[in-house]
């Protein structure tokens, strides 16, 4: 095969492999804005993760940044390649480059994965913690509930009692009065009956008479 036969050939090669490449690119994109939807969600509802959050969010943005400069890049080879096909073999070396710029770029995306997944591993412990917490309210809350209501009932008991109370006051104060005004009138009709001196007085006089 000549060498015009195996310009075209090649120049396919690398364009197919520059479609790869960049659709590798965009299948780990689309992987990591879904990963940062997780991560939205995620910060919303764990605040002692909010630092952590801030911070892979920063990462993130120069991430995209990264991402979007090197995707500028293949673009710009991809127009190249196409115009310069006759130039492969001047473009193997950038190639070269290229894929040395994906590996780092895929041990860099490795580790936000692992980041993620620290994340996630936070986020499950967290959840953990606070279905405890919540366990632990709902257990103890009942206890709380019957505290309150044997309080209640106890405010209630000592409520009835000093009524009890109150009312065998007022019926011993009243059977005191009674009795008080019994014993007067007992005084009274005493003070009224004649005396037995009084009575052999008004005998003297009967017998004189016959």
């Amino acid at each position: 095969m000549s060498e015009e036969e195996q310009a075209p050939v090649a120049e396919d090669n690398v364009q197919e492999q520059l479609a790869m490449e960049k659709e590798r690119l965009d299948k780990l994109y689309v992987a990591y804005q879904a990963l940062e939807t997780d991560f939205s969600d995620a910060k919303a509802h764990i605040e002692v993760l909010e630092k952590d959050a801030i911070d892979k969010e920063i990462e993130k943005e120069g991430l995209e940044a990264l991402l979007n400069e090197k995707d500028n890049r293949i673009r710009e080879l991809e127009i190249e390649g196409a115009k310069a096909g006759t130039r492969v073999k001047h473009l193997e070396p950038e190639l070269e480059k290229t894929q040395e710029m994906y590996t780092r770029e895929q041990a860099r995306l490795g580790r936000v994965f692992e980041v993620a997944e620290e994340l996630d591993e936070a986020l499950q412990t967290s959840m953990v913690e606070m279905k405890a917490r919540d366990d632990w309210y709902a257990q103890h809350m009942k206890l709380f509930e019957d505290l309150s209501e044997a309080i209640q009932t106890r405010y209630a008991m000592i409520d009835s009692a000093v009524e009890a109370y109150k009312a065998f006051e007022e019926k011993k104060e009243l059977f005191k009065e009674r009795m008080e005004e019994t014993l007067e009138a007992a005084k009274e009709a005493a003070s009224e009956m004649p005396t037995e001196e009084e009575g052999e007085s008004d005998d003297d006089p009967e017998e004189d008479d016959h």
